[in-house]
């Protein structure tokens, strides 16, 4: 039991701990099947547009892996009480897909396919609701979010995290509400975005 626990921490720590790391450790991976998948959600965590394999090709490290809603619900008992709201909030996830890329010194080798990345989302008709731009003294980073909406709820979300030197995308499915989505800031390799965007969801 110690260490089923343990490595459900792992995989929801993984990414937290890639840049400081800047290696990649081997998480449990949970592979539901497409049609069960379906079932919970409209969103499909196992795609992924096809420039983001390019990228993973060329990455000096990279790490993938999905979670489940029983390995979600595992992980959201082991947050302490103080995260009781962002507790909350993972269980009503479906699924976390995640994939981190980390690339040598000379950064991201193609900036076009991170731009088609996020044209891809675009074009399947993905709402895309806060770009964030942080600049400091050594380098700048972007941050894209994109929903599906079923009325004001949000089914889904993909966040495009990118530094000069590392790329995180990471897919949630599940019956969340705009707000939610800025509980999960923090977890699973998500940044801390600006909540503007979210909030002025119509």
């Amino acid at each position: 039991m110690k260490e089923l626990a343990f490595g459900i921490l792992a995989s929801c720590l993984l990414v937290a701990t890639f840049e400081a790391a800047g290696q990649s450790v081997p998480p449990p991976v949970s592979d539901p099947s497409p049609a069960a998948e379906a079932a919970l959600s409209p969103v499909p965590l196992e795609w992924t547009p096809p420039a983001l394999e390019q990228l993973k090709a060329q990455a000096a490290v990279k790490s993938s892996f999905t979670l489940d809603r029983n390995l979600l619900n595992a992980a959201a008992g082991m947050l302490p009480d103080s995260e009781a709201a962002d507790r909350q909030v993972i269980r009503k996830l479906d699924g976390v897909s995640v994939h981190a890329m980390r690339f040598g010194e000379a950064g991201i080798p193609d900036e076009g396919a991170v731009d088609s990345i996020r044209a891809a989302y675009h074009l399947r008709g993905w709402k895309h609701l806060v770009t964030t731009k942080s600049s400091g003294p050594v380098h700048s980073d972007t941050t894209d979010l994109w929903v599906v909406l079923d009325g004001v709820n949000v089914r889904g979300a993909v966040i495009l995290a990118e530094t000069p030197r590392s790329l995180t995308l990471v897919t949630v499915a599940g019956n969340l509400n705009p707000v939610d989505l800025l509980h999960l800031r923090g977890h699973f390799g998500i940044p801390r975005f600006d909540d503007d965007g979210v909030k002025n969801i119509q």
